[in-house]
């Protein structure tokens, strides 16, 4: 497999959400998807948090908090997208949410096309 980390445990996502999308096809918000993939990664047995809620801290302060669509054994970060096209603003979405998560991998997996788009996201910080 490839030399990047995480690499074996980011391709068993990437398969998930490749059954997804084959299943379902694009046109669904971003939910059933989500819905899907939890389904999904169940039947892997990958251990996952959906929905969760990390705060977002500026210096020493909390100032928030985001939910991050996935994150998988404790190590993966997964931002899911319904959208017709990824937009650079998205990966850097991504990106922000690694750094201030201080999470190191990441996919941003879009569902909205006609096929399956994802982004390996490598926090460099």
């Amino acid at each position: 497999m490839t030399d990047y980390k995480y690499a074996e445990l980011t391709g068993k996502i990437i398969g998930c959400a490749m059954r997804v999308h084959s299943t379902l096809g694009n046109g669904f918000q971003e939910v059933i998807y989500q819905r899907a993939l939890a389904i999904e990664l169940d039947k892997v047995k990958l251990p996952f948090d959906r929905e969760l809620e990390m705060p977002i801290n500026y210096g020493e302060c909390e100032i928030g908090t985001r939910r991050v669509d996935f994150l998988v054994e404790g190590k993966v970060l997964v931002e899911l997208k319904a959208i017709t096209h990824l937009e650079k603003v998205h990966l850097a979405q991504g990106l922000n949410y690694l750094e201030a998560f201080k999470l190191e991998i990441g996919l941003l997996i879009n569902f909205g096309e006609t096929r399956l788009m994802f982004k390996r996201l490598i926090n460099k910080q």
